[in-house]
Formats: C-alpha cells, sequence, structure tokens
C-alpha cells in the first residue's frame, strides 16, 4: 500500500448511469483497494432509499454539504454538460486550491476553457462508453471495460502526481486512456458520437409509421433513438456548430448515394460496399483488443 497516495479521495456531482458506472469501476480496481480510496457524492434527485442503494453499489458516503464534498483530492462532475459548467464556479470558491478537477461531459471545448479562466486545475475526461437506459440503477462497472476514456489536458498536469495517478486508476479500473486537444475532441466526437445519435434519432422519426413491419437490424440501427432529450440538450447546445458541419457532410454523402442508387451505378456501390467491410472488420479488433 502506498504510504501517501496523491489521490484518497474522489467527489462525485451526480450520481447517473456513467458517474455510478466509473465509481463502480473505480471502486473495485486493485490500485484503489490498495491505497484506500474513499468514494462519496451527491445527486440533487437522490431520495433516501436512492442513497442506501447507491452505498450497497460502492458509494461511501452520500454528502450534501458543499464544503465536505468539494474537498477531496479528485472532484469528478458527472451532470449533465451546461450543469458540469455552472457548477465551476462553485468549485473555485469552496475546494481547496489542490483539489483536481474533472468532469465526464460529452463536450470539452467549453468546459475546459472556462476551468481555464478560473484558474482551476483541470483535466477533461469522456469515457466512450454508455446505454440509452439512464439512472444510476442501469450502472455496472463492466460499461467501462476495455473502453477508451479520452483526457483533455491542456495545461500538462496528466505529467504530475495526481494526473498520473489519475490514468493509473483508470487503467486499473479496466479503461484505455487516450489524450488530445478539447477543441479536436469535439470535432471527432461529432463524427462519431454525436452524428450517429441524430441519425438515429432521424431515422426512427422517419420510419416510424413502418416500425411494426422491422426486423432486428432495423432496431440495431436505430438503438440510440432511445436516448434521453435531457441529455443531448446539453451536448448540442455545447457543440453545435462541429455536429452541424458533420450533418451538412453527412448531407451531401445521402446525396451522392441516392444518386448512385438511382443510376444503378453498380461499381460504385460495391465500392463503398467493401470499404464499409473493411472498415467494420478493423473497427471490431479494435473493440476486441
Amino acid at each position: 500500500m502506498a504510504e501517501h497516495p496523491p489521490i484518497r479521495s474522489v467527489s462525485f456531482i451526480g450520481l447517473g448511469l456513467i458517474g455510478m458506472s466509473l465509481l463502480r469501476a473505480m471502486k473495485q480496481s486493485p490500485l484503489a483497494a490498495e491505497n484506500r480510496i474513499v468514494f462519496q457524492g451527491y445527486d440533487p434527485c437522490f431520495s433516501l432509499e436512492d442513497r442506501h442503494y447507491a452505498a450497497e453499489l460502492g458509494l461511501d458516503s452520500f454528502i450534501e454539504d458543499k464544503s465536505q464534498l468539494y474537498s477531496a483530492d479528485l472532484i469528478i462532475l458527472a451532470a449533465p454538460v451546461e450543469i458540469n459548467i455552472a457548477l465551476l464556479d462553485e468549485i473555485k470558491r469552496l475546494a481547496p486550491p489542490e483539489t483536481l478537477v474533472s468532469d465526464i461531459s460529452s463536450t470539452k471545448s467549453i468546459i475546459v476553457r472556462k476551468a481555464m479562466e478560473l484558474d482551476l486545475p483541470f483535466i477533461g475526461m469522456h469515457p466512450m462508453a454508455g446505454k440509452e437506459q439512464q439512472g444510476y440503477r442501469e450502472s455496472h462497472e463492466e460499461l467501462l471495460q476495455g473502453r477508451r476514456v479520452i483526457l483533455c489536458d491542456e495545461c500538462d498536469l496528466l505529467s504530475g502526481v495526481k494526473g498520473r495517478f489519475l490514468v493509473a486508476l483508470l487503467e486499473s479500473a479496466g479503461c484505455r486512456t487516450l489524450s488530445m486537444g478539447a477543441d479536436e475532441h469535439d470535432r471527432v466526437i461529432a463524427k462519431v458520437s454525436h452524428l450517429p445519435q441524430l441519425l438515429s434519432t432521424l431515422l426512427m422519426t422517419h420510419c416510424g409509421d413502418s416500425t411494426d413491419k422491422s426486423g432486428p437490424g432495423f432496431a440495431t440501427l436505430a438503438r440510440l433513438a432511445g436516448s434521453p432529450w435531457l441529455i443531448w440538450r446539453d451536448i448540442i447546445a455545447t457543440n453545435s456548430d462541429n455536429i452541424a458541419e458533420e450533418l451538412d457532410r453527412f448531407s451531401e454523402e445521402i446525396n451522392s448515394l441516392s444518386a448512385e442508387v438511382r443510376e444503378r451505378r453498380f461499381e460504385q456501390l460495391e465500392s463503398r460496399f467493401n470499404e464499409a467491410n473493411r472498415l467494420y472488420e478493423t473497427l471490431k479488433k479494435m473493440n476486441r483488443q
């Protein structure tokens, strides 16, 4: 056991699906057990019953006092994006200056910029995991197993003692970490996460009068349509330009595909299928690693 681990307490602000899944994964990690890390948290929507059940899932203590809550070595903001951004002002007032702050928001540019303006030690974090069902009762530590966690560090904090320990804790919890800038993150995630969500939503509403005749293939493609607007409202609000640009680009691809189908350009269509098959096999291999 390390005598003085740099992170001995972690506060989760928001205990929903991803927040509680990450807490459970970290709590069960060998590194957390070795260093006896305490996991505390708060969620304004929790009833007394919710608190008791969260304790069974791994939450060491539910804390309402904000000074105590923000006194942890690491704070992880796990509320909707715009709430996380707003909480930074409160954290600046109440948290010790050495407390490391992170978040699990799906967008990063705005929150990273706000943290830098406040001179907070901040590392943005985005676990690439989730499902359409929401709430802490749907959480599970295996939701993070083998999943990428993108880290956005604009102030070289990952090279520090707490930053290195955070990476070690994530990897001990079964996650795979990689780093990129906040602006790059938002451009990339607009393409591989936000675009698929909106396409799934559009597909479901476009085909809504025929779903009773659909098969499992349609259900697979439309799965993301079950995602809640409460979460996605903030994501779109904080990454609208990148998402709109990807929608425009995809619209051009749809128009090209439509012309190829109408004019029966089978050679071009076969090329699309072959390339998609190749990329899909690559994706499967990456997810098995």
